[in-house]
């Protein structure tokens, strides 16, 4: 038989699962973090990147070396006891992460836009002429 749970379904998943979920490869790879679109125009490129909960000044954007280094981080809810009693389960997420994207070397941060808005990070990217390189390039070897 079959009874409601004020608890979901889920509530003993945590510690059901094998040892692979737990510890070090726990949090290895959030697949549900920051999930991109990038869409291409003739003009550039335009990144929408989920940032679900972070608030503007908990998010970076950087460019580095010709990569666009996108990072956010939120802080720990404090775990305090309340009058009702404390949390069986929290799913809330804390903690930070990133994303990059090689942009190349001719893009400068000041033609590159963001803007967030309602948990979307918006990125606009203009298209730069890279340097032409020659087809065939000979190197000299030494010896």
């Amino acid at each position: 038989m079959m009874l409601p749970s004020v608890f979901g379904e889920n509530l003993f998943d945590e510690f059901m699962n094998s040892a692979f979920d737990q510890g070090f490869f726990r949090n290895a790879a959030r697949h549900d973090m920051m999930k991109t679109d990038v869409k291409e125009s003739d003009d550039g490129y335009q990144l929408a990147v989920d940032l679900p909960g972070f608030s503007k000044d908990e998010v970076t954007v950087k460019l580095e070396n010709g990569n666009l280094i996108i990072s956010a981080e939120t802080k720990k809810v404090d775990d305090q006891k309340n009058d009702k009693g404390e949390y069986v389960r929290r799913e809330r997420y804390a903690g930070s992460c990133s994303r990059s994207f090689y942009v190349g070397d001719a893009v400068d941060k000041d033609d590159i836009k963001a803007k967030m808005d309602d948990g979307v990070l918006t990125i606009s990217i203009p298209k730069k002429d890279q340097k032409a390189i020659d087809q065939e390039q000979q190197i000299m070897i030494e010896g």
